[in-house]
């Protein structure tokens, strides 16, 4: 049984190492990627809406 667990463990590891890959662009060169890889950080600041009224207040 202890076997078992270590074999669901890899399989996960793998599994999520490959969706990193994945969504990092690594398969594109293959054709496989992402819909949004295009878009980046860069664009995201572009999109913001008056991000100056943004406050970070303390905790009370």
């Amino acid at each position: 049984m202890n076997t078992r667990w270590r074999v669901v463990a890899v399989v996960l590891v793998l599994a999520n190492a490959g969706y990193f890959a994945w969504s990092q662009g690594a398969f594109s060169a293959f054709g496989l990627q992402p819909a949004r890889l295009s878009e980046r950080e860069p664009h995201r600041v572009e999109q913001q809406v008056r991000p100056e009224l943004l406050q970070i207040r303390k905790a009370p």
